[in-house]
This record gives structure tokens, sequence and C-alpha cells, in this order.
């Protein structure tokens, strides 16, 4: 009898899936500068794949908006706008703010209590000066949060969203030079702690703007 050799659906992976999801979580995390051109032989390179799979995972991120690829075919992180800035960080007011609240009546307590370490973590990477680990935890806190709202539609807008502005995000650290956890956090652990639905809402509010408005003042 001769065994089926399995898909990679079925064990692992396809290349240019792999690709894709290492690359985006590049941009979501930062790691890539706006404005930095790719080439999708750099890319083979860098996931050890041949350039098909590299041009399909581009194709699918430049259909997410976290690239960008010009008339001649040059494929490079945006460099956002001041206006393209205000309209990511107020999709972001708008449905991270939803999915806070219709995460509250499911907020227990140890859901509380793992936000209060994330919100830790963040404070320690920040003080190592460690900006994609600040991005990747600030990002974890959230998504934690979200996961309790049960709305998956919700949550992949909201991930759309990180993921253009993350080299953005990479330049805000730069100008923000923390020294702790963003305050705002501590207040959306407070109102979900005293279920305060009005106070969760301009907390997560003002968390998802404050920072991205620096950049357009």
């Amino acid at each position: 009898m001769i065994t089926p050799v399995p898909r990679p659906s079925d064990s692992q992976p396809s290349a240019h899936e792999r690709v894709f999801r290492g690359l985006r979580t590049r941009i979501m995390l930062g790691q890539i500068p706006p404005g930095e051109s790719l080439t999708l032989r750099g890319i083979g390179r860098d996931f050890g794949v041949s350039m098909t799979p590299a041009r399909e995972a581009v194709q699918r991120l430049v259909a997410e908006g976290a690239l960008s690829m010009s008339s001649s075919g040059r494929v490079s992180t945006p460099e956002l706008s001041n206006e393209r800035i205000e309209e990511l960080a107020a999709l972001r007011a708008l449905i991270e703010v939803e999915l806070a609240s219709r995460a509250l009546p499911r907020a227990h307590m140890a859901l509380i209590d793992r936000l209060q370490t994330i919100n830790g973590t963040i404070s320690d990477v920040i003080r190592e000066r460690d900006a994609v680990g600040y991005i990747r935890t600030n990002l974890e806190f959230h998504r934690t949060l979200y996961l309790r709202a049960q709305a998956p539609a919700m949550l992949a807008m909201a991930e759309t969203v990180w993921l253009q502005l993350g080299p953005t995000m990479r330049k805000l650290y730069g100008r923000l030079r923390r020294t702790e956890a963003p305050q705002y956090h501590r207040l959306i652990i407070a109102a979900l702690r005293a279920g305060d639905e009005p106070g969760l809402r301009l907390a997560v509010r003002s968390d998802v703007t404050q920072g991205l408005r620096l950049l357009v003042g």
C-alpha cells in the first residue's frame, strides 16, 4: 500500500502561506520601517523560498494595504500621509471601542489578571528600549481583551488596521520616549474591574488615538 504524501495544508503551511504570515508579522510589529523597498529576490532569500511564493505573499499583502506597489512594480512599506494616519486612528477608535464594550460582560478576573501581567511586560520592554517588543506586547494586550468580545470579523478588521499602521507605529515609538506602560492601559484595567462601560470606552478610545496624534500634530 502506498502512503499518500500529505498536502502542505494537511501538515504544514504552504511556502507562500509561510512567507505571507512571516512578512505580515514583521510589518505589523514595525520590523520594517516606512518607505522600505522590498524585492521578491530578497524576500525569497529571507524565507528560503523561490520567487513564486514570495510574489504570491506580496500580492496578498498589497491587497491588505500592508505593502504598496508602484506602477513600475516597486514594492515598499507605505509612508502614510497625515490624512491616512487620522483615518486609521479613527477606525481604531470605532472598532476597538466596540470590541472592548462587547468584551466587558465576559471580562472575568483571570482575564483582568492576564492583562495586568501583559502590562507589566510592556513596562519591562520599555525600560529595555525594545521598540518591536513594545509593539508586540501592546498588541497582545489589546488582542487578549478583544478576543473576549467573540466578534472575529470585527477583530480581523482591527488587525488589518494594525497591519497598515505597523511601520508607522515603530516611527511613533521613537518619538514617544516612554518610560512606563501607557497610562490608559491602567484605566482600561480599572474600568474592567469596576464594570464601567463608559470609562472603558473612553480609556480605549484615548489609548488608540493619543499617540497617533503626535504624528499629525
